[in-house]
């Protein structure tokens, strides 16, 4: 490798299916050459890089996972237009060697397409832990492109790619692979290929897209021209070949059944003179363990037990850094004074930017940091070791009686970390009503910033603090009740929406069990630092920035004595006593709109009327002030119900509005939650009131 050069020299289509180590070998190939974006027109991000090698620059697309160039999804949209009509050299297809007669279905199709490209058949390592073997140089026959074995976690194979990316952009080839089909729909392929004129594509590939009217593609290929293929006379000549096809019983229906079941056989034919089973049971460790991770008396319990790790983990591990990081980023605050005051700023002022910004702004990052840098690194393990699609496998059923998609679950499950990164994995689904479904109902499962409002009610009302050191363990199983709550609620409104706003009925998808692998944890840290925790917590700081001054100016600007915060407060107390609760709580959950961290802190402050947020120093001094208050079990209660369903903080809002590009279904997802919380909330107040 030479000095970087700033020309692109060639630009490579990374593909494959998903969870093959498509992202391994693109970071393997650039390092920290990255930069990720949105692919024009679509809502799903990209991810590029560069390399150099010989003194020429490599930039490198990773194209989305796909298990078919058939688009199901915006993102196998996005990677099928890509490998179609995008302006690359050469396309490196990356796929399993423990699972590779699947894989092959992606390959054929794309060496239907482009004759530039090279196989990289990754995980030889774990193929080879299963007695698996490849013959990497016969595959290289049956296919007639290049074909590099790697690992990528381990680096190997990744200079002998690079070698051949660098061969294969130099030459020069007009031969593509050729699936071979029936009598008749060859003869069909015939009389549309020789009518194609000046498209730089495979024609007889072409042709049969043309036959089988995958009206997406065409729409996608007349776009990337700037006219329309189909003519008069293209039109009569496809008309015609129909006419050929039907005259053998070949519809349009049927016809793609035929080309899947040809490019099926093919790969199964290459699959078995290429690869060796030491033992056909090679599986049989996965399978034993699904036996019981996805059975239906199994699954569901063994899904809870590990959700009240993941939460009890997370709890228990968070309070120490958590309470570090206050006592740190607090301590600062007298600083911040004392500089404010030697440069002779005015008294409000520093309150505003000191007691006000900046109080709010580190009790955010204290109490919301080391949560996620918790559940973000544990929740990305689940899914590196492919225990996440399990979950989604166990709850598609209830999923499909609601009316909607079982990749909800995966969604439902990012929203325990953040709403704001659940309603973004909602890229996931392809329809977009139960997209929409799924933007809405994210907020009934909490996020991190939920949980210590959650955990503090359950320790100071429903335990009381007596269990000793089972006072964790405890509270980890009521806050895993109260999510149950929060799932309960995900399914009865997403079924509600199904039938009424949002009707429809739930579409199919694949829903692939990957094989359970070794997570990499270096990856995985990296991942869930940058690109989870470390992402939401800047967009939570940004909104919780202002809110802190706002905070501030009302708990400070008296009229007749009286702040503006206890004015609202006031205001609202008949309003909110219909709900178990008081005008303060409500007004506390209105201020912690930029981030739900801040509500509790705010209820302090204004019991007390400090005027700035503070900290007391323990639960039972806290469950005095809020006793002193007012507050009963059913208030607690109320509170932590309405704390489950209300409105989704502006962070989540704000990615609902990018995701929908609606105003009108952003509103929606406020009043949804909301309104379902406050008649909760009545229900539940009104039965406490009798009998308690």
């Amino acid at each position: 490798m030479k000095k970087k050069t700033e020309k692109i020299d060639y630009i490579i289509a990374l593909a494959g299916n998903p969870n093959v180590g498509k992202s391994t070998v693109f970071n393997n190939l650039t390092g920290l050459r990255q930069h990720t974006g949105n692919w024009p027109g679509k809502t799903v991000s990209n991810a590029s890089g560069n390399y150099i090698f010989d003194n020429e620059n490599y930039l490198i697309y990773d194209l989305p996972g796909t298990y078919s160039l058939n688009a199901h999804s915006t993102e196998e949209e996005v990677a099928r237009d890509f490998i179609c009509f995008g302006n690359y050299d050469v396309a490196v297809i990356v796929c399993d060697a423990v699972c590779l007669e699947r894989n092959l279905n992606l390959v054929l199709q794309v060496l239907e397409i482009t004759n530039k490209s090279i196989i990289c058949v990754n995980l030889l390592d774990e193929a080879k832990k299963k007695k698996i073997k490849i013959d990497l140089v016969k595959l290289s026959d049956y296919l007639g492109v290049p074909v590099v074995g790697s690992s990528a976690s381990k680096g190997k194979g990744m200079k002998e790619l690079v070698k051949k990316i660098s061969l294969m952009v130099k030459v020069k080839t007009n031969s593509y692979l050729k699936i071979d089909y029936n009598e008749t729909i060859e003869k069909a392929i015939k009389t549309v290929e020789s009518n194609i004129n000046n498209v730089n594509l495979n024609k007889r590939w072409l042709a049969l897209k043309l036959l089988d009217d995958d009206y997406e593609l065409i729409n996608s290929l007349n776009h990337s021209l700037g006219y329309n293929i189909i003519d008069n006379e293209l039109e009569e000549v496809i008309n015609k070949a129909k006419q050929i096809l039907l005259e053998n019983d070949i519809t349009s229906n049927n016809l793609k059944e035929y080309v899947i079941s040809a490019i099926n056989k093919k790969a199964e034919f290459i699959y078995h003179q290429t690869v060796t089973l030491g033992s056909i049971n090679y599986n049989q460790k996965d399978l034993k363990i699904d036996k019981w991770l996805t059975s239906k008396w199994t699954g569901i319990p063994f899904m809870l037990a590990l959700l009240a790790t993941i939460f009890w983990i997370t709890i228990v591990g968070a309070n120490y850094p958590s309470s570090w990081l206050f006592d740190f980023l607090f301590s600062i605050d007298k600083y911040l004074k004392q500089f404010l005051e030697f440069i002779n700023s005015p008294t409000w002022l520093i309150g505003m930017l000191v007691d006000g910004v900046y109080r709010v702004l580190a009790w955010v990052i204290s109490v919301m940091l080391p949560p996620m840098l918790i559940f973000f690194p544990l929740f990305t393990l689940l899914e590196d070791a492919g225990i996440l699609p399990r979950i989604a496998f166990n709850l598609d059923k209830y999923f499909k009686k609601c009316y909607t998609c079982g990749k909800q679950a995966l969604t439902m499950a990012m929203g325990f970390g953040c709403n704001a990164v659940g309603v973004t994995g909602c890229r996931i689904i392809d329809s977009p009503r139960e997209r929409l479904i799924a933007m809405i109902t994210n907020a009934f499962v909490p996020c991190n910033g939920r949980y210590p409002t959650l955990i503090s009610i359950i320790t100071m009302f429903l335990i009381g603090g007596s269990l000793g050191g089972f006072t964790s363990v405890i509270s980890t199983l009521l806050l895993v009740g109260v999510i149950l709550i929060g799932i309960f609620m995900t399914f009865l409104i997403s079924k509600i929406l199904s039938k009424t706003i949002l009707k429809g009925y739930p579409s199919s998808f694949t829903l692939e069990l990957p094989p359970y692998r070794k997570p990499q944890f270096g990856k995985v840290i990296i991942r869930s630092i940058l690109d989870r925790s470390l992402f939401v917590l800047g967009r939570a700081v940004i909104v919780a920035a202002p809110a802190g001054l706002v905070i501030w100016l009302l708990a400070n600007i008296d009229i007749n004595n009286i702040s503006l915060l206890n004015h609202c407060a006031n205001a609202l107390e008949p309003f909110a006593n219909l709900f178990g609760l008081d005008g303060v709580i409500l007004m506390a959950f209105i201020l912690g709109f930029p981030a739900n961290e801040i509500v509790f802190p705010i209820i302090i402050m204004t019991y007390m009327a400090t005027g700035q947020i503070i900290e007391l120093d323990n639960l039972e001094a806290l469950k005095t002030l809020l006793i002193d208050n007012g507050w009963t079990i059913t208030t607690a209660i109320c509170v932590m119900l309405f704390s489950l369903m209300h409105w989704p903080c502006s962070t989540t809002c704000l990615t609902i509005k990018k995701e929908s590009k609606s105003w009108k279904w952003t509103l929606i997802s406020i009043l949804i939650p909301t309104i379902t919380g406050l008649i909760v909330c009545f229900i539940v107040s009104h039965i406490l009131n009798i009998f308690l």
